[in-house]
């Protein structure tokens, strides 16, 4: 882990340290052997007064963080849903100059996203740094190249490819080290006329929310429309319009170009009520760190008086967001006997520090679990469908977030 001095975005001196959740094993690092000590690293947040951006305060390598990866869009009906209408509205920004380019995504994963302007009969390229989720992309027709995504990358595919006519990047750039290379390269792709997306998890509604368990070793920045805003035209792109997302649990997708352009309805909105909300102010963020105390203490609780009624309790959804909640949170096997997710590449291992065995949902909803926490929380209703009409499950619901934790009946997950 390197520790940074300045910030990630606009190179000031003065960050604040404002939260710190202890030292924590890498999200994605899932454990083989459940007897040995996972290695662990520090994870707190700063604050930077000068643009607004929050951010952790080490990096890790990303060659051990993206290398080989675990999580693959399409294993999420929620996220190939949004594909198609993040598509549609895409190719409305973009008018007809797209017929006569490409589409072209950086960090594609496994080209869910890609597919859609496939089945629309548009030529998609894929770049992404996981040789495993890139050999995927391609087995499935998506072409894709494995890189990590930046200025250079940018200058070696436009002098082979051309000019895309869309670039986009979706729930990448707060992963990068360094997020300056990669804007450089997203700026160089959309040249002067096309198009640059951006979407992120946004702060806003990790703040509103409190979704710190999207704190992760992956996670090094937390952008705000301000700081997100500072950060692309430092590199030459104006943001005209936005859109709300409903991809980890709340992002906003930014649409840019080369040139300045009045602001849209949407991004003219957000951005009024990131200033009347004060968003960008370090006392709003204090009362999240303060907050997160009192969820630990509240979700401890719950799990509690579920082992004292001597409730069999299962998680649904080993994501990377879970591995935060478990470890800040001190949760292991007493307290949630299995974790059911169904990513065949997570199956089998154990989650990260705390040790929890990952088995397909087949098998833990064998077990014939009484309570089950929604790790996953972002995709409530998927899982809720998914536990009642696959596994006909009638039992308790405990959805960790949004604050405060609460346990409920599945039929209400259901809508009755």
């Amino acid at each position: 882990m390197r520790a940074i001095d300045r910030c990630r975005g606009c190179s000031g001196k003065g960050i604040e340290p404002f939260f710190d959740l202890g030292m924590q094993p890498l999200a994605n690092a899932l454990a083989r052997d459940r007897a040995a000590a996972d290695p662990v690293h520090p994870l707190s947040l700063s604050w930077c007064p000068d643009c607004g951006l929050v951010q952790l305060n080490h990096t890790a390598d990303p060659g051990e963080l993206f290398s080989e990866y675990v999580w693959v869009t399409a294993s999420s009906s929620t996220a190939k849903a949004y594909a198609e209408r993040f598509c549609d509205r895409v190719l409305d920004l973009a008018g007809d100059a797209v017929r006569g380019g490409y589409v072209l995504e950086a960090a594609s994963n496994d080209g869910t996203f890609l597919k859609p302007f496939q089945a629309r009969g548009l030529r998609v390229l894929g770049v992404d740094p996981a040789r495993n989720i890139a050999d995927l992309a391609v087995a499935d027709g998506v072409p894709t190249e494995n890189a990590f995504f930046g200025r250079k990358s940018a200058e070696r595919i436009v002098s082979e490819h051309g000019l895309p006519a869309v670039v986009f990047a979706r729930n990448v750039l707060p992963h990068v080290a360094d997020p300056h290379d990669f804007v450089e390269g997203l700026r160089l792709c959309a040249g002067e006329r096309g198009l640059a997306i951006i979407e992120v998890h946004y702060a806003k509604a990790i703040l509103d929310e409190l979704h710190y368990d999207s704190i992760y070793h992956e996670h090094l920045c937390y952008f705000t429309l301000q700081s997100l805003e500072r950060l692309l035209e430092a590199h030459g792109l104006f943001a005209f319009e936005a859109m709300i997302s409903p991809i980890s649990g709340g992002s906003v997708v930014l649409f840019a170009r080369g040139v300045r352009a009045e602001k849209g309805p949407v991004l003219a909105g957000l951005e009024s009520a990131e200033r009347a909300e004060a968003v960008n102010d370090l006392a709003r963020w204090r009362e999240f760190a303060d907050k997160a105390l009192r969820h630990r203490e509240l979700l401890v609780g719950l799990l509690e008086q579920e082992a004292e009624a001597g409730r069999r309790v299962v998680g649904y959804g080993a994501s990377a967001r879970s591995s935060t909640m478990l470890n800040f949170c001190g949760l292991g096997p007493d307290r949630i006997a299995a974790v059911a997710d169904q990513n065949r590449l997570k199956q089998g291992f154990f989650t990260p520090g705390t040790h929890i065995p990952i088995l397909a949902p087949e098998q833990v909803m064998a077990q014939g679990p009484d309570t089950v926490v929604v790790l996953a929380w972002n995709f409530m209703d998927e899982i809720g469908d998914l536990l009642w009409d696959r596994f006909g499950f009638r039992g308790g619901i405990i959805a960790p977030l949004p604050f405060p934790p609460r346990k409920t009946d599945i039929r209400e997950v259901r809508g009755g």
